[in-house]
């Protein structure tokens, strides 16, 4: 009984939180939902499609100096489904095309933090490296995986758990390690 209350309960708390935070975000789509908690920054370059889900735990964030004026950084696609404890940090462009699947502690970045100077605090140094980040349509990114600035994830790629993605992955890879390295192309299962 306690579970099924449990339950019920989560899923109005995150329903609840999902229509009092849409209207922040550049663009949010129907039956959408994020599970607080939710940490966020520059809601209004951020887009969510449709039947987006967003796991508890995770941060949205846009940086400043990458993009003009009030152009989209950050693009999540319809279908989209991040499991919690992800973040997304952009400052010029991050986009998940439809039905991209994150596993939880993704974390994904268009930019790297400067750390030329030894005299001054690494978190005081600025940012370097912007350079956008695509993962196509239909890829999964296993547990722990961290995307680099410049990276493109092909269409139906498989990132696997704890890689570390500096260069791009083809359509239909899968890709494991740190750094990551292509192991196989997905072939479709030949029929008898």
């Amino acid at each position: 009984m306690f579970l099924k209350f449990h339950r019920l309960w989560s899923r109005a708390t995150a329903r609840a939180f999902t229509a009092l935070a849409r209207g922040g975000f550049r663009a949010f789509g129907r039956k959408s939902v994020i599970v607080p908690p939710l940490r966020i920054g520059g809601e209004d370059r951020i887009s969510v499609g449709s039947g987006v889900f967003i796991g508890s735990d995770s941060w949205l964030q846009h940086m400043d100096g990458g993009s003009p004026g009030d152009a989209e950084v950050i693009q999540i696609g319809d279908g989209a489904s991040i499991a919690g404890h992800c973040t997304i940090t952009a400052c010029r462009s991050v986009v998940l095309e439809d039905n991209v699947l994150l596993a939880r502690h993704v974390y994904i970045s268009d930019h790297s933090h400067e750390f030329c100077d030894p005299h001054t605090p690494i978190k005081d140094q600025g940012i370097t490296g912007v350079a956008p980040v695509r993962i196509k349509q239909g890829a999964w990114l296993g547990q722990g995986v961290v995307v680099c600035p410049g990276v493109t994830i092909g269409q139906n790629a498989v990132i696997g758990a704890n890689s570390v993605v500096r260069e791009d992955v083809p359509d239909h890879c899968v890709a494991v390690g740190a750094p990551a390295r292509v192991v196989r192309k997905i072939q479709e299962r030949e029929t008898a």
